[in-house]
């Protein structure tokens, strides 16, 4: 497709009214600082009070030197500077991402590091049963308080209105293309697209669209078609024509509007914690570290995955065997369903699952292989007949893939990772897709939290691939959280 036949003519631009740019935008995310501070107060000072109660009841700390009623106040100040000192309140960080998260884990437990230390060298003796409960549940608190306002924002962000950055995005037709369907993949982050700027060389004499968007002007031009269209942010994306000389005479430009700069750069699905930026000769250059396949965090990773597999079936032993027999009851065959799939090196091991279908739906497939309902390699069916009725309320809660534990178990999974193909879509593997197979398959992922049988080919292996260059310890503990949400909501399960 070439620039020609994705540039439409588009309407007029916004009069006037739009000429103020994010004024709205700016005070929601000071609502939404002053809300969360509010919600860090109530729960640490819930924290602390329950720390004193279940050190000392409900009667007043006797025969302490320690005036805790004065304690606890301070306590809660510390607390609270702490998290304004790690930049908890940052609103690059809210609403996106797992380092909200770890600053706010960070700031706690330097807290506790150093009040711990400051009690030894001082000789104060506060009790650590009230610490270490007020800092256990405080800590657990802020996390799950977080986790909630931040559900909160994303829908906030999905209605619109001053709860998304307006977005002008400035870059040849492709990269902008790319950057424009890579935001809307994701509103709840919080950038809403509103208008592009493209080389002059490509603007015709009318007013056009770059599929939905509406071109509101050529490099010549940025400060003020951001004006027009009353956009709080510029993203500037790759073009040949944008020299160093121009962007950084563009951020001049929008010094004292109020309007933000951001860098999109022509690499993408690298995630922080690979990126290191580093002055060199005066340039930013961006160091790009190698994905981790090995090494003590992967040895660490293993650990975690089979301990957590052995306890887990430790504590489902009981619900596994109702669900045993109710498949045995429902339909005549076997209760586990062995199926051959494509591991970690392209190693073929057996995953274990309960049967959900009849015993000869494999043979049938073929009768209904024109009835498949996504693309890609994989086969889908929303309502497969194949489907015993046990079957489908497994499917629709993901019971049936409790099985899997015992993978985890033995090596061959991982609780979090790509998800596990049949050697018949392997064969057909191009280079790209390949690289889901450098690490262990798992029995959620990115594509279980993201829509499940809902997402298309091309995006699965995306979100495979880019759990596959970024994975994290941290990562994996929120996509597990995120995957029981995904299992209640049931969304893209059949």
């Amino acid at each position: 497709m070439t620039s020609a036949t994705l540039l439409t003519p588009a309407p007029a631009a916004a009069g006037p009214r739009d000429r103020r740019p994010g004024p709205a935008t700016r005070a929601a995310e000071r609502t939404y600082v002053r809300a969360l501070t509010v919600l860090d107060t109530t729960v640490l000072a819930a924290a602390i009070l329950l720390g004193y109660v279940g050190r000392f009841g409900e009667q007043e700390a006797v025969g302490s030197a320690i005036p805790y009623p004065v304690v606890a106040p301070g306590l809660l100040l510390v607390w609270l500077v702490s998290l304004r000192a790690m930049r908890c309140y940052d609103d690059r960080v809210l609403g996106y991402g797992a380092d909200e998260y770890r600053r706010v884990s960070s700031a706690s437990l330097r807290l506790a590091g150093g009040t711990a230390i400051v009690g030894y060298i001082v000789d104060v003796e506060v009790s650590r049963g009230f610490l270490a409960i007020s800092f256990g549940v405080g800590t657990i608190g802020l996390e799950l308080a977080r986790f909630a306002a931040r559900k909160q924002l994303h829908q906030a962000r999905c209605r619109g209105g001053g709860w998304s950055r307006k977005v002008l995005v400035v870059g040849d037709t492709a990269h902008v293309l790319e950057l424009v369907h890579t935001l809307r993949r994701e509103p709840y982050a919080g950038y809403q697209v509103v208008g592009a700027c493209i080389p002059d060389a490509l603007l015709a004499p009318v007013p056009q669209r770059l599929d939905d968007v509406p071109v509101v002007g050529s490099f010549r031009g940025i400060p003020e078609a951001a004006t027009a269209i009353g956009a709080d942010t510029v993203a500037v994306t790759a073009s040949g024509e944008l020299t160093a000389t121009r962007l950084r005479r563009l951020g001049w430009q929008l010094e004292g509007t109020g309007v933000n700069l951001v860098v999109a750069p022509a690499l993408t699905d690298v995630a922080g914690p690979r990126i290191h930026t580093r002055p060199v000769a005066g340039l930013p250059l961006i160091h790009v570290e190698a994905p981790e396949f090995r090494g003590g965090r992967k040895l660490v990773k293993g650990l975690v995955d089979r301990s957590i597999a052995l306890v887990a079936l430790l504590l489902l032993l009981p619900v596994l065997a109702v669900l045993a027999l109710a498949i045995k009851l429902d339909s005549r065959g076997p209760v586990l369903f062995r199926q051959v799939r494509v591991g970690q090196g392209g190693r073929e091991f057996c995953v274990f699952k309960f049967r959900t279908m009849v015993v000869n739906a494999d043979a049938l497939l073929a009768d209904l292989a024109a009835r498949n309902q996504t693309d890609g390699l994989m086969f889908k069916m929303r309502d497969d007949p194949r489907v015993t009725r046990v079957g489908r309320l497994l499917r629709k809660w993901s019971l049936d893939e409790l099985p899997q534990l015992v993978n985890v178990l033995l090596g061959q999974m991982s609780l979090v990772g790509p998800r596990p193909p049949l050697p018949t879509e392997v064969a057909r593997y191009d280079g790209d897709v390949a690289r889901r197979l450098l690490v262990k398959p798992g029995m959620t992922g990115l594509w279980q939290v993201s829509g499940r049988s809902d997402l298309s080919w091309e995006d699965g292996i995306r979100l495979d691939l880019y759990y596959v260059e970024n994975w994290s310890l941290a990562a994996d503990l929120t996509i597990l959280w995120k995957t029981f949400g995904a299992v209640v909501r049931s969304r893209g399960a059949y």
